[in-house]
């Protein structure tokens, strides 16, 4: 007797929910008119926000844009410190980048959760624990001239004042002069080499840096510019460990604490200042006086 199947039965069954966050990441993707370019700048949004998740960092500058992610359950957006975890990510995220960068991550990520609830993937609304601040990076002057050199006349490492006086002299984003790298380093010119990784401009510093930098780099010519003292773990990617001393990159965290703790004593209310503070102090140094063009102070020394 020949089956008989209704029409109901003949439908095809819609693919079950997926168990991983990376592989949400791929079905939402798929969902979308994107441009090669587009689409990578979207899996690398989503993909630095699956650090937070499992209350890890992701790693610093144009490094994220190869790091594989850890893997993380998608039931995991459903625990209940999720959002506490994504609200320190935000804050932090928000000290590393710019507030267009930030806008545009915050736009992909937020897309995404909406688009896996109404699948009914996740049960939890985390847009909230990702709302843009009314006035994402908004910052004033920074440290004044004198705060700057209070903190040049520090008695702290040659690793710290190579480090401060190029985030200073740069005024670049504190991720990216995290991620530099000895071979990226043009001395003569006092620039980062350009490359098609690159995004923007290249890095330019001044004769502070350039005194300095010549030190920090004695008998290396690889690895991170930027090292912390112990030796790096097995787990630790290559592309962070100096293949001269076998240490691992300086992170963020890190060098963010170092500061902050050397800078107490100058500090009147105690607390210390941040990277931040430095950076914009920096970025308000080599903007044009009336009459001079962009570009003209930059390269100077604070």
């Amino acid at each position: 007797m020949a089956a008989v199947f209704t029409a109901v039965e003949m439908e095809e069954e819609p693919p079950p929910p997926p168990v991983e966050y990376a592989v949400a990441v791929d079905r939402y993707l798929d969902t979308l008119r994107l441009g090669e370019q587009s689409r990578r700048v979207y899996r690398i949004a989503l993909a630095t926000w699956a650090w937070p998740l499992v209350d890890r960092t992701p790693p610093p500058g144009r490094a994220r844009r190869g790091a594989t992610p850890p893997i993380v359950p998608l039931a995991v957006l459903d625990d209940p410190g999720v959002p506490a975890r994504l609200r320190a990510a935000l804050r932090d995220r928000a000290a590393r980048v710019d507030a267009r960068t930030l806008g545009r991550e915050l736009s992909i990520v937020r897309g995404a959760l909406a688009w896996w609830r109404a699948q009914g993937w996740i049960r939890a609304d985390l847009t909230g624990a990702l709302r843009t601040p009314a006035q994402p990076q908004q910052e004033g002057q920074g440290l004044t001239p004198e705060q700057v050199s209070a903190v040049f006349a520090l008695p702290a490492g040659l690793r710290e004042q190579t480090f401060w006086h190029l985030l200073y002299e740069s005024g670049a984003p504190v991720d990216r002069v995290l991620a530099l790298n000895v071979h990226e380093l043009d001395l003569p010119r006092r620039r980062e080499r350009p490359s098609a990784a690159s995004a923007g401009e290249p890095i330019r510093w001044g004769s502070g840096t350039a005194r300095l930098l010549p030190l920090l780099l004695v008998g290396r010519t690889a690895g991170p510019l930027f090292l912390t003292e112990r030796r790096a773990s097995p787990a630790t990617p290559a592309r962070d460990v100096c293949p001269v001393t076998g240490r691992r990159r300086l992170s963020y965290r890190r060098a963010a604490e170092l500061f902050t703790a050397a800078t107490k004593p100058l500090d009147p209310a105690g607390r210390g200042w941040t990277l931040r503070d430095l950076r914009q102090a920096g970025r308000s140094h080599l903007r044009p006086r009336p009459g001079e063009t962009p570009g003209t102070r930059r390269g100077r020394s604070g």
